[in-house]
C-alpha cells in the first residue's frame, strides 16, 4: 500500500512538472508573438513629404496590427497645413500615438508642440524642451500684435491646441501661452506642469514605463523616396535647381544642337518647380522669380549686350529672398547659395555673351560676304573678258581699270557669276592674300 502511495505521488509531480513546462512554453510563446511596437521619425521642418510619410505610417501600423505607434519627434516647426494633416492622422488612428522628443537636444517646437497635444501619450527625453507655437504668417514677415491677420492665426492656434488639450487631458492654459507667448518649457518643467505625460531616458526606457517592453519594435525610417523629395523641398537645393534649369536653357538656346544642356536644364527647372509647391510662397516673390527667368531666356534672343541677363539675376535674387519666409523655422534660404547661385549664373551669362559677341564679329565663312575682299589673278585678258584664278576656280571679272596677265586684283562685289575687281590699293596685299589667290 505504502509502494503503491508513493507511485501516485510521484506521477502527481511528473504531470505537475510536464503542466508547468507547457505552461511556461506556451506564456513563452505568447510573448513572442506580442503586437508590434511601431517607431516612426520625425526629423527637420514639417512639410507635406513629412505629413504624408507620417499618414502612411500610421496607416501601416494599423494594418500589421501593432499595439503602439512611437512617434519619434525632433522638429523646430514648419507648415500648419502639413502640422494639421498629420494631427489628424494621430486623432483618426486606431492606434494609440506616443509621441516621443528624442534623443537629448532634440525638440518639439511650434507645430512639434500641437502635436505632442494631440497624441494619446506625450514623452520627452531629459535635455530637450518645447513650445514656442507662436504661428508666424507666411510671407509677412514680423508684424505688429495688432496686426488682424495676425491675430486671427493666433487665436485660431489658441483655440485648436485648447481642444487638443481637453481632448488628451492635458494643461491647456499653458498650452495657450506657448502659442499667445511664445513660452517653451523643458522636460522635467513639462511633466511637472502636466504638459506631458512622462520623461524617458531613451527608446526602451519608454517602453518600460508603458509595459511594452517585450514587443517587437518595428522601425519605419522615411524610406528613398521620402527623403529625396525631402531633399528637394530643402529651400537651397530648390533654388540651385531653378538656376541649374536656367542656365541649362539658356546654354541650349544660345548653342542649338548641344541637347545634354537643354535636357538637364528642363529636368531640373521642373523638379525646382516642383519643389517649390511644397515651400511657403507668396505671389510677390514667385513673380520676382518668373520675371528674372524670363529676362535671362531673352538675353539669349535680345542683343541687349547683358542689361537683360543682369536684370534677370537680380530679379531672381530678390525674388528667392521674398519667396520663402526667413521666419518660418526651417525654411530660410541660406543668403551664400542666394549670392553663390548668382555670381556663378552671372560670370556664365558673361562668358557666352563674350564668345557670341566674339562670333558676331568674325568675317562670314560662306556666301558673297565670304568673297569681298580677296585676291585674285587675272589669267586671260581678251577684249570681251577678263578671267581671273580665285581658289582653283576661274570666274568672269570686270574692272574700271585695265589688266594685264599675271596681275593681282581684289574683289570688290559679285553679281551672279561675274566678279567686279579692282587693283589692291597696297602692294603689301599681294604678299598678305598670296594664299587667298590660290598659289
Amino acid at each position: 500500500m505504502a509502494l503503491r502511495m508513493r507511485g501516485l505521488y510521484l506521477t502527481a509531480i511528473r504531470m505537475t512538472l510536464l503542466l508547468l513546462f507547457a505552461l511556461s512554453a506556451i506564456a513563452a510563446q505568447i510573448r513572442t508573438t506580442a503586437a508590434p511596437v511601431v517607431v516612426l521619425r520625425l526629423e527637420g521642418a514639417i512639410s507635406p513629404v513629412l505629413a504624408d510619410y507620417v499618414s502612411h505610417g500610421i496607416a501601416r501600423a494599423a494594418r500589421e496590427g501593432a499595439q503602439l505607434i512611437v512617434l519619434n519627434i525632433d522638429t523646430p516647426g514648419g507648415l500648419d497645413s502639413s502640422m494639421r494633416s498629420i494631427i489628424k492622422s494621430i486623432l483618426a488612428s486606431r492606434v494609440p500615438v506616443a509621441s516621443f522628443v528624442w534623443p537629448g537636444g532634440a525638440r518639439a517646437a511650434s507645430a512639434g508642440t500641437l502635436i505632442l497635444y494631440a497624441s494619446h501619450i506625450a514623452a520627452m527625453a531629459p535635455g530637450t524642451n518645447l513650445g514656442a507655437a507662436t504661428p508666424i504668417a507666411m510671407g509677412s514677415g514680423q508684424q505688429a500684435a495688432s496686426d488682424p491677420e495676425r491675430n486671427k492665426a493666433i487665436n485660431d492656434a489658441a483655440a485648436y491646441i485648447r481642444s487638443l488639450a481637453r481632448l488628451r487631458n492635458r494643461n491647456a492654459d499653458w498650452g495657450e501661452r506657448a502659442v499667445r507667448e511664445a513660452a517653451s518649457l523643458t522636460a522635467e518643467e513639462a511633466q511637472k506642469r502636466k504638459v506631458i505625460d512622462l520623461v524617458a531616458t531613451d527608446l526602451p526606457d519608454l517602453m518600460r514605463q508603458l509595459n511594452v517592453a517585450n514587443a517587437p519594435l518595428l522601425h519605419y525610417p522615411p524610406d528613398w523616396r521620402v527623403q529625396l523629395l525631402a531633399v528637394l523641398t530643402d529651400p537651397g537645393i530648390a533654388v540651385l535647381l531653378i538656376m541649374i534649369g536656367v542656365v541649362g536653357l539658356f546654354i541650349e538656346f544660345t548653342h542649338a544642337g548641344l541637347v545634354v544642356p537643354g535636357v538637364l536644364g528642363g529636368i531640373c527647372l521642373l523638379l525646382g518647380l516642383f519643389a517649390l509647391q511644397m515651400l511657403p510662397i507668396n505671389f510677390a516673390g514667385l513673380a520676382l522669380l518668373g520675371l528674372g527667368i524670363a529676362f535671362m531666356l531673352a538675353e539669349a534672343f535680345v542683343p541687349s549686350y547683358g542689361a537683360l541677363g543682369l536684370g534677370g539675376i537680380v530679379a531672381f535674387v530678390l525674388g528667392a529672398i521674398v519667396l520663402m519666409d526667413t521666419d518660418l523655422p526651417g525654411y530660410g534660404i541660406p543668403l551664400a547659395v542666394i549670392v553663390t547661385a548668382a555670381i556663378l549664373s552671372a560670370l556664365l551669362i558673361a562668358t557666352l555673351g563674350g564668345l557670341a559677341l566674339r562670333s558676331w564679329r568674325r568675317t562670314s565663312v560662306i556666301g558673297d560676304a565670304e568673297l569681298l575682299g580677296t585676291v585674285a589673278e587675272v589669267v586671260d585678258v581678251t577684249p570681251e573678258l577678263i578671267w581671273v584664278s580665285l581658289r582653283g576656280e576661274r570666274w568672269q571679272a570686270e574692272c574700271s581699270t585695265p589688266l594685264q596677265r599675271g596681275q593681282r586684283v581684289q574683289v570688290v562685289a559679285r553679281r551672279g557669276l561675274l566678279l567686279q575687281v579692282e587693283r589692291p590699293k597696297r602692294s603689301s596685299s599681294d604678299s598678305k592674300h598670296r594664299y587667298q589667290a590660290g598659289e
